[in-house]
């Protein structure tokens, strides 16, 4: 089984700790197109306008600053990294031994920077959204979707994928033929804050729970103990699964 994250806006930093390694990042493939978006990221945030070109408020500009210096800032493991509402929920830090293992190996974090990483990767804080056009490499989204892909139907391998990423997000991959039939779409009716809040809980509970759905009906029935859930058929073929979780 993967599931799938959004990163959160709001991130952690850190006065010390080691660099970024590169070689060391899961799905080292990613590697020079990891590189690639730095390099433009770099260049991006050092000009004038770069709140403009980086869709953020010039009130940002310590966390604009951050990324020209990506390899030298000290890094965080992405369960440390990312923080908000999602991730208050999904709370990693308190699960179990087996469940947290669980979570490393299930959970990715789609991410505008680094592709794709694992919570165990070691990454630096960087401010960038999937939404952004960037100079040198163009819209993110479209960039990265060729280089998702192999990685990502790697991982998802012959399991259910879950899918809990804005649509923002979810524009750089989409699995496709047999895989979109075992592609369920996490939907929480409601405000935004809910939405995140909830799609962390049904993450939470799918690393905690051992077993490994392959079907979207079996997911269904592994979480109906823990959520008020209703599973929604595809619209057409190609589409996800659309699981309603009510908050």
């Amino acid at each position: 089984m993967l599931i799938l994250l959004p990163p959160s806006e709001s991130k952690a930093v850190r006065d010390r700790g080691a660099h970024l390694r590169w070689e060391r990042l899961s799905a080292p493939e990613l590697t020079d197109a990891r590189r690639a978006v730095a390099t433009a990221l770099a260049g991006a945030s050092a000009r004038i306008d770069a709140p403009f070109v980086l869709g953020v408020s010039v009130n940002l500009a310590a966390e604009i600053e951050r990324n020209t210096r990506l390899e030298s800032s000290p890094t965080l493991s992405a369960r440390d990294l990312y923080t908000g509402v999602l991730y208050d929920a999904l709370d990693l830090a308190t699960l179990d031994v087996s469940a947290s293992r669980r979570a490393s190996s299930r959970l990715r974090v789609v991410s505008a920077l680094y592709g794709a990483v694992r919570m165990t990767d070691r990454v630096a804080p960087y401010r960038l959204s999937m939404g952004v056009n960037l100079p040198g490499i163009g819209p993110l989204s479209a960039y990265w979707r060729p280089h998702l892909a192999p990685v990502l139907q790697a991982a998802a391998g012959r399991g259910l994928v879950v899918d809990c990423r804005s649509s923002t997000y979810a524009a750089a991959w989409s699995p496709d033929g047999a895989r979109a039939e075992r592609w369920v779409q996490v939907r929480v009716p409601g405000a935004t804050h809910m939405a995140k809040h909830t799609r962390g809980l049904v993450s939470r509970t799918l690393c905690q729970e051992a077993s490994a759905p392959r079907r979207p009906e079996e997911l269904v029935e592994l979480l109906e103990p823990h959520h008020q859930v209703r599973l929604a058929p595809r619209e057409r073929p190609g589409r996800p699964w659309v699981l309603d979780v009510t908050p």
